[in-house]
């Protein structure tokens, strides 16, 4: 699930029971494998390596694990995978980007479709959607990391484009192409994030009903499941208001 300050109120669910922690550390594996094996297995000399491990650490995968991903990548391990990526509607008109990596274009498109209609949705085309977003770095700091002004500050300092903070952490935004910079320079004013990653960022989302929310969340939950889906990022908000009638 695309961790934008709009979402949190639902990100609860991730990881939420040993069952999900499992698939969790599966999908992060999967990650840092294929990320070390496109680049370099050093995480100083590879960005997305570097980001992969950075996310495991938040998720609290243990080193054993991690370490077994990177040699994994260099036994050969990881070379079948690559990436796909398919747009979407959910319920209440929701446009949804789904990233995933797989060894089997026909399974993956085949569940994805099947998980869409299933609940509530349907996929579409190539660039049916992602004209609705934008390609950002986003670098998590949890809130006691340090107060609004200094993480505004440190962030300014290191290029970032935007800051947005709350009670609960710090969401720093760069370009795409100065993620790794800024979260280097970042990591040597704040400490080690909580997570550094590329999402999609949508401009304008779409506030749900209780009913339409409702059946979003069944359907993120779906596509969560998937061993192959890695990241599904959209233009929506659920209300806390909302959130807190579905969690009755």
């Amino acid at each position: 699930m695309s961790g934008h300050s709009k979402f949190k109120n639902i990100m609860y669910r991730k990881g939420a029971q040993d069952k999900k922690r499992s698939k969790l550390f599966s999908k992060l594996s999967k990650e840092i494998t294929v990320a070390a094996k496109m680049g370099l297995p050093d995480p100083d000399m590879n960005p997305r390596l570097r980001s992969a491990i950075a996310t495991a650490r938040a998720h609290s995968m243990p080193k054993d694990n991690i370490e077994r991903a990177v040699r994994k990548s260099q036994a050969g391990e990881g070379d079948d995978y690559e990436e796909v990526r398919y747009e979407g509607f959910g319920p209440g008109g929701v446009a949804l980007i789904v990233d995933a990596l797989t060894d089997n274009r026909n399974r993956t498109v085949a569940e994805v479709r099947t998980i869409f209609s299933k609940n509530g949705g349907h996929l579409g085309e190539s660039g049916s959607v992602n004209y609705l977003f934008e390609r950002k770095g986003l670098i998590i700091y949890p809130a006691a990391a340090a107060d609004e002004e200094t993480v505004f500050e440190a962030a300014l300092e290191a290029g970032a484009e935007n800051v947005e903070s709350d009670d609960e952490v710090h969401e720093i935004y760069t370009a795409a192409n100065d993620l790794h910079e800024v979260g280097k320079s970042l990591e040597a004013a704040l400490g080690e994030p909580q997570s550094a990653k590329l999402i999609w960022h949508a401009g304008d989302q779409i506030d749900l009903d209780e009913e339409n929310a409702g059946k979003l969340l069944k359907l993120l939950d779906a596509l969560d499941d998937d061993d192959d889906v890695q990241e599904v990022s959209g233009n929506y908000n659920v209300p806390d208001e909302v959130m807190e009638k579905l969690e009755a």
